[in-house]
């Protein structure tokens, strides 16, 4: 028996009120309110992946049609004009070609749409909001009116998002981080007017939707915890969204600062960001601001963003694996100050984004040092996974092999960022197809494959059936050469020097010799998207067709969501919550009778015929 089963619940966190009786359905519901401005924060769930989906096809599509520009730049785009009008422009020729305005305008709603949107927002959203109540022993999100409003409120940023693209100038194209003075001037450049206004309330309206849900999940956390949950017994996914929303609460605010000033900077003839800049050869008639000081603020969010996206996925690949390898988490304490640490140490990394803004060499070597020492508690999560993993019963179901390529890219793309965070070699590296590669492993392919792992999970839990394994696994399998075959080679790209952000590389002598390369990635993007159409065509045809599920713990795990009915109603469990005895990861213990002992047994029944 791990010692963590007997620790006592904590002192002063006792649960709601309605945490153990309940009787009959208080939540009476029409259809508006049951799938619409829904209250439940299992309906919610389904909103925020359903959104996060929509989005995710939305922000993959551009990275195809920027794609086909950088690998076939000369090719003819003209049949792409009944779909994307002006934005295909077509000489005397006939021959059409993709508007430089809009791939920039591409390029950065794609690093908007999945950052924000798809991987902080809809991870988060979709996640947080189906376990943290049903894993804590909770009826309920602490605030459920408040929950439902954190749902729209990102919705309607996404839309207003959206319809950038659509406004005459076209979206902002400076790029997802949206540095001045192309984002502070409105006549800068194409999209700097009435498309960077917009890209600006939507992300206002993003922030108020991450605070709102940041601060439902900590007080349920804290204080809806059902008897004998402390907090040495929570599970890793619930550890993670805990410290995730900490993170979020105290991050996020400071963008919006920054976004408040950039505003006043665009609209009210201050200068907070903006110095000595000529327009038309005329200079502005306000000056004093620093630009740099925006990198800052935007990078105080930044770099903690990283941990935001990764820190949900790590949580679900600690369930996945310890539940489809039948053995207990390795180092289930160690994970867990890893979390902490990470947490702690996101706050103090942000700068090393700046190395090539003039930034005091001395002042670089601290967060050099910063940034390697972050390594040390993520290396603490790969080494306990592949402990975990070791000379378990491992089942290679979807889930799990999701998992393990999530490890997979970890350590690739974690191992690519100590190149870049030691400032000598981030000189030669920065602002290359080196840094593309790096972000997109460990940022953009391992947070997916952490939320297809989560997704393949717990569907039987969200809907009540399961997904299709066979299409599962051809979706993985794809994905996991398609990623690698499309990253990787940016690696030599960028230590050749490519630079990224450019429009087309067929005019330097340098960079033509690369056209291969650019190619083979830009087929390689399209078998992969092709594959996400697979997995989409899978999600929803299961929904309503997949195999029922017949018992209430298909996976024979041991957290509280699967003590609950198999499609449970709002409030969760129709009678009393259970209490819990112990940790979330007795597995293949000693003389029980199976290789699980949820938590809800008590200690006592352990190894009981």
């Amino acid at each position: 028996m791990d010692p963590q089963t007997h620790n006592p619940p904590a002192a002063g966190l006792a649960a709601a009120p309605d945490a153990h009786e309940h009787s009959g359905d208080k939540y009476q519901s029409t259809f508006i309110t049951k799938y619409i401005f829904s209250q439940d924060h299992k309906m919610i769930a389904r909103q925020y992946l359903i959104t996060g989906i929509v989005w995710a096809v939305i922000g993959a599509l551009m990275s195809v049609i920027f794609r086909l520009q950088l690998g076939f730049p000369e090719e003819d785009y003209a049949w792409l004009r009944p779909i994307l009008g002006k934005w295909i422009i077509v000489n005397s020729d006939g021959i059409g070609s993709i508007a430089p305005d809009f791939y920039y305008a591409m390029v950065t709603l794609h690093g908007t749409i999945m950052i924000f949107f798809v991987l902080t927002g809809s991870l988060s959203g979709t996640f947080s909001n189906l376990l943290i109540p049903l894993q804590v022993g909770a009826r309920d999100m602490a605030s459920p009116f408040m929950n439902m409003l954190s749902y729209w409120l990102f919705l309607l940023s996404t839309l207003v998002m959206g319809a950038s693209l659509f406004v005459s100038t076209g979206g902002f194209g400076g790029g997802w981080t949206h540095y001045p003075p192309l984002s502070a001037l409105p006549q800068a450049m194409s999209g700097s007017g009435a498309g960077m206004t917009l890209w600006i309330v939507s992300i206002m309206l993003f922030i108020a939707s991450v605070l709102l849900g940041g601060i439902n999940y900590i007080a349920t956390i804290l204080n809806m915890r059902t008897k004998g949950m402390s907090l040495w017994r929570m599970p890793l996914t619930t550890w993670s969204f805990f410290v995730t929303a900490i993170i979020g609460l105290l991050s996020f605010p400071v963008l919006l600062a920054a976004l408040a000033l950039l505003t006043f900077d665009r609209s009210m003839g201050t200068s907070f960001f903006l110095s000595e800049i000529f327009i038309g050869g005329q200079p502005l008639d306000h000056i004093g601001g620093s630009a740099i000081l925006y990198q800052h603020l935007f990078w105080f969010l930044g770099h903690p963003e990283v941990y935001i996206v990764i820190l949900p996925a790590m949580g679900i690949v600690s369930e996945v694996l310890a539940v489809h390898s039948r053995k207990p988490i390795f180092g289930y304490k160690a994970m867990v100050y890893s979390i902490m640490s990470i947490g702690f140490l996101s706050f103090l990394v942000w700068a090393h984004h700046m190395f090539m803004s003039g930034m005091n060499p001395f002042i670089g070597n601290f967060f050099v040092v910063a940034t390697l020492i972050i390594a040390v508690p993520s290396a603490v999560k790969v080494f306990n996974w592949i402990a975990t993993l070791f000379q378990g019963k491992i089942s290679f179901t979807t889930p799990m092999l999701f998992s393990i390529g999530f490890v997979s890219m970890f350590i690739s793309g974690g191992l690519t960022g100590i190149f870049l965070g030691n400032s000598a070699i981030d000189i030669q590296l920065h602002d290359t197809y080196f840094v593309v590669a790096h972000f997109h492993i460990i940022m953009g392919v391992a947070a997916f494959f952490g939320t297809f792992a989560g997704v393949y999970h717990w569907f039987p839990k969200m809907f009540g059936r399961f997904m299709n394994e066979t299409l599962g696994k051809i979706h993985f399998w794809g994905t996991m050469i398609g990623a690698y075959i499309i990253f990787w080679p940016m690696h030599y790209l960028g230590m050749a020097g490519v630079p990224r952000r450019y429009y087309r590389f067929d005019s330097f002598q340098a960079f033509g010799q690369f056209d291969s390369i650019n190619q083979l990635i830009t087929i390689a993007t399209i078998i992969t998207f092709g594959l996400q159409v697979l997995f989409i065509l899978n999600f929803f045809f299961s929904i309503w067709k997949g195999r029922k599920v017949t018992s209430l713990n298909p996976w024979k795990a041991n957290t509280l969501e699967w003590t609950t009915p198999i499609t449970p109603g709002h409030g969760n469990w129709e009678g009393p919550i259970p209490e819990v005895h112990r940790w979330a990861y007795d597995y293949s213990t000693k003389g029980a009778i199976e290789d699980y002992v949820p938590q809800h047994h008590p200690v006592e029944r352990q190894g009981a015929h």
